[in-house]
């Protein structure tokens, strides 16, 4: 019997118009593999999670161009915690300044991926954490 694939949903928190980048992420990610649900543009926290809630998901990965992160991901992080899915991996791409990460992974994202970031390295980021996770 094969274990199941990683399931990974993919959005976009905010006003963020801009999708290009996570829909190649999206088929990259299949590529290596893992289940993606990608939920589209313009999602509140509790969309994203009532989704990871009903998918079972793995993953959360957010994109965020608008540099809104450190206001949309604290409600992220609070929405997870209070549905008791404090064990997803969370990932975050997009323009993060880096003066930004570490206050990102103190609140629990603990993948922070910049412009140009390789699917490889993001994938092989997720199978690590989420092997992890299951050990």
């Amino acid at each position: 019997m094969s274990e199941r694939p990683i399931r990974v949903l993919l959005g976009k928190l905010g006003l963020d118009g801009h999708d290009r980048g996570v829909k190649v992420l999206a088929k990259g990610l299949r590529d290596h593999g893992m289940e993606v649900i990608y939920l589209g543009m313009r999602l509140t926290p509790e969309q994203i999670v009532a989704v990871a809630v009903q998918e079972d998901v793995d993953v959360i990965g957010i994109s965020l161009l608008s540099g809104a992160h450190m206001r949309l991901m604290p409600a992220l992080m609070e929405e997870l915690k209070r549905r008791g899915l404090s064990d997803v991996l969370v990932v975050l791409g997009g323009t993060i300044p880096e003066k930004d990460e570490s206050a990102l992974h103190g609140m629990g994202v603990e993948g922070v991926f910049r412009l140009g970031a390789g699917i490889d390295e993001i994938a092989g980021f997720i199978r690590q954490h989420v092997n992890r996770q299951a050990g």
